[in-house]
């Protein structure tokens, strides 16, 4: 039997194996770790599964110098699978192993998957930020991150070439699983590409991973905003997708790209909740869906020239004026009502309110809700 030590050995697996796999620069950080560990001193057909448990152990109770928290039990999970995989190599191909001593080490528990939902205060505040960034496919990336679950690497790695507006589809050749895929692209997600001024061929965005990264960590610093990664877009679009109501667990997984069901189980009370809502309004559900549009709508109220301008900022057009700030008031919540009532019987698309893109001072602005009494008519934001 060969005599290897296994730092040696991994520099070959990472040479000849790791460098054929899509996740190429992730595994290459995790075969320098475990060189550097104990275990890159030892030969491989000497390292027994009690080595392994005394790596696990050890990498468990590691600080992670990036956030100051203990490294997680998925990336140990992980580094475990490279090493199974490694020892499976080397056994077989190699001859420099008889066994595989992974095979039967406990690896950590996962912890729960996140739970992280986007609060819409959050939404309006980073949407706003990003479309008034000096880097305009900013926003654009976002929204295509809220509203088609494509993964940060997925968004980023796009070709316009690969992209049909018309049929609003965008083909991804290559994606984390090693599958192609094809994914829908609402309206929005169309027109948060349209925005951009289509070509037809390259590529779409010019981010990096790591320029996203930086981007990303800033603009929440500046806007406040705690414990939200990038990759919590994407179980936010799945939630939303879920919460829709309209798709079931296999035409949402062929969106998300997710090959293994089990991954959504933690959706599945999204579901429970929709269904526990269709029971609630039962024969009443179009009436039901009426009044669930009839909320209050953000608006400025300012005086000029001597009339009161109200001013709903979820809509292009939609100033309203009056010779009192009573009546300029009144006057908007019937037209915010027809204009309601009208989109519903013309099934036309109608904006969610606090979606506007202004930076208006919060303290300014003022709830109008179409079916309150004049005197409850104004709430503060």
């Amino acid at each position: 039997m060969k005599r290897q030590l296994l730092r040696n050995a991994f520099e070959k697996y990472g040479a000849t194996i790791s460098i054929l796999k899509k996740g190429y620069k992730q595994e290459r950080y995790r075969i320098e770790q475990i060189s550097r560990s104990f275990l890159g001193e030892k030969f491989v057909h000497k390292i027994t599964s009690v080595d392994i448990a005394t790596y696990r152990d050890q990498r468990l109770n590691h600080i992670n110098f990036k956030t100051g928290n203990l490294i997680s039990a998925s990336s140990v999970r992980l580094e475990m699978s490279l090493l199974s995989n490694f020892f499976d190599i080397a056994r077989i191909e190699w001859g420099l192993c008889e066994h595989n001593p992974v095979q039967n080490v406990r690896k950590p528990k996962l912890p729960p998957g996140r739970e992280r939902r986007l609060t819409p205060r959050e939404d309006r505040m980073i949407l706003r930020y990003a479309h008034q960034h000096t880097n305009s496919t900013l926003y654009s990336i976002i929204v295509l991150a809220l509203e088609t679950a494509m993964r940060q690497g997925e968004i980023i790695s796009l070709h316009w070439e690969n992209i049909d507006l018309k049929k609003r589809v965008a083909h991804l050749p290559e994606t984390k699983n090693g599958s192609k895929r094809d994914v829908p692209l609402s309206l929005r997600a169309r027109d948060a590409l349209v925005r951009l001024g289509q070509k037809n061929v390259g590529r779409v965005f010019h981010y990096t991973a790591e320029g996203i990264k930086s981007t990303w960590r800033f603009m929440l610093g500046k806007l406040g905003i705690a414990d939200l990664h990038f990759h919590d877009l994407r179980h936010e679009a799945i939630s939303r997708l879920f919460e829709l109501g309209t798709l079931d667990v296999m035409e949402i997984a062929a969106i998300s790209g997710h090959k293994n069901l089990s991954m959504l189980k933690r959706y599945t009370h999204l579901s429970a909740q929709k269904l526990a809502k269709k029971l609630e309004t039962g024969k009443n559900r179009n009436a039901q869906h009426v009044i669930d549009m009839l909320v209050p709508y953000p608006a400025i109220v300012k005086k000029e020239s001597g009339l009161y301008h109200v001013r709903l900022l979820d809509f292009e057009d939609m100033e309203i004026k009056g010779t009192s700030s009573q009546s300029a008031i009144r006057a908007a919540q019937d037209t915010l009502l027809r204009k309601i009532v009208l989109s519903v019987r013309m099934n036309d698309q109608f904006p969610l309110p606090d979606q506007y893109m202004e930076s208006i001072d919060d303290s300014k602005v003022v709830m109008i809700d179409p079916l309150a009494l004049d005197e409850m008519a104004v709430k503060p934001a």
